[in-house]
């Protein structure tokens, strides 16, 4: 069912910008009060990533007022076929500044608010309390639901958006209207398990895909024209060019959200070591044993000195002979983000040998400690 309009129409439009939105404001329904709402929203994208691409040029070109963008990530090479924002150009800078100068190109009176620094459970309050809802483009379950969770202590909604590889979903999680992406997922599945897509990868046209739709529910919800996703979720494949929906319901006996808690502890990643305690292990030549379980074309991008390549494939087929294989020495588990080698350090913590998993893996690596070195 349709929702009232999110936020009030703000002034009458100047005659530029009523002539530039002409062609939307005869639309059915619509009109320049949806239009003047537009200029009064306040959206917060979380991730300039693939989704974050697709979202935030459809938003400035809709006619949103405000725009906050929020990423810590810099541009790699292998972003660009799916992260359309950025050009060549922007490799090594800010996502956050490479996207908002693609947005500052489309309309130069938009509101940006940005956050070079990645949202946690220690910033996402104040960042959210700053707009009236959230399009979720992250790329991990922590952020997912720390996203969820915080938008739900600020009562407003969140569009979310996931692709994998060929496909893709998309809903709408709003726990003063209906039901949240907790009611959908109130588990999270268990790490290692949906590889994100700079390990899975995904196909460039999905990420288009899933951000209109993403911004198609900003655009109901700001307005109050049509019916959002609320209670429902799109589920697209790509290579069947087909669309299906799941319908799903609020969970009666679920758990009240009443602050912000660990996520990575909530999502399974535990037992830790921090980039900044593995380095200063290394300078003091202290021992250990660095257990690389990447792909062999990932360590072949980057790698830590020293390390020892055993993809997770290779744990999960035989824990307890690759345990026996492995040095004595404190076990450090490295991966890109630090999901896989959770994984890896349950199996190989049953076999006998106990570890630690660097946290936020290689990416956090390059972030806090060598920024020198590749990110992909």
């Amino acid at each position: 069912m349709a929702l009232p309009p999110l936020v009030e129409p703000g002034p009458d439009l100047s005659p530029e910008r009523t002539a530039r939105y002409a062609r939307t404001t005869q639309l059915p329904g619509y009109g320049p009060v949806a239009q003047r709402r537009l200029r009064t929203a306040r959206v917060l994208v979380v991730g300039a990533g693939g989704l974050g691409s697709a979202v935030l040029p459809l938003l400035a070109s809709a006619g949103f007022g405000t725009i906050g963008i929020v990423d810590d990530d810099q541009v790699e090479a292998s972003n660009l076929p799916r992260q359309s924002i950025h050009t060549p150009s922007d490799i090594g800078r800010s996502k956050v500044e490479s996207a908002a100068d693609a947005v500052r190109a489309l309309d130069d009176e938009i509101d940006l608010r940005l956050f070079a620094e990645r949202l946690t459970a220690q910033n996402a309050e104040r960042i959210l309390s700053e707009f009236d809802l959230v399009l979720d483009g992250s790329d991990n379950f922590p952020t997912r639901y720390l996203v969820d969770d915080a938008a739900t202590l600020a009562g407003i909604p969140v569009v979310w958006g996931a692709v994998h590889q060929t496909g893709g979903q998309v809903g709408l999680s709003w726990a003063a209207k209906g039901p949240t992406y907790r009611d959908l997922f109130p588990v999270p599945p268990a790490p290692g398990s949906v590889a994100n897509c700079a390990e899975a990868g995904a196909l460039p046209s999905v990420c288009g895909v899933i951000g209109s739709l993403m911004v198609g529910e900003a655009l109901k919800l700001v307005t109050g024209t049509g019916e959002p996703l609320l209670g429902r979720v799109v589920v697209h494949d790509a290579l069947r060019g087909s669309f299906r929906e799941l319908g799903y319901e609020r969970d009666p006996q679920a758990t009240p959200v009443t602050g912000l808690i660990d996520y990575d502890l909530f999502c399974g990643v535990s037992d830790t070591m921090s980039p900044a305690e593995l380095h200063a292990r290394l300078i003091a030549g202290e021992p250990h044993t660095l257990l690389d379980v990447r792909e062999p074309w990932e360590a072949d991008i980057v790698e830590l000195p020293g390390s020892l390549l055993v993809p997770l494939g290779v744990v999960q087929s035989d824990p307890a002979g690759v345990a026996a294989r492995l040095p004595r020495d404190p076990l450090v588990i490295v991966c890109h983000y630090g999901i896989r080698a959770e994984t890896a350090r349950q199996l190989l913590a049953e076999a006998g040998l106990p570890g630690v998993v660097l946290a936020g893996g290689l990416d956090a690596w390059a972030r806090d400690v060598d920024p020198q070195i590749a990110r992909y």
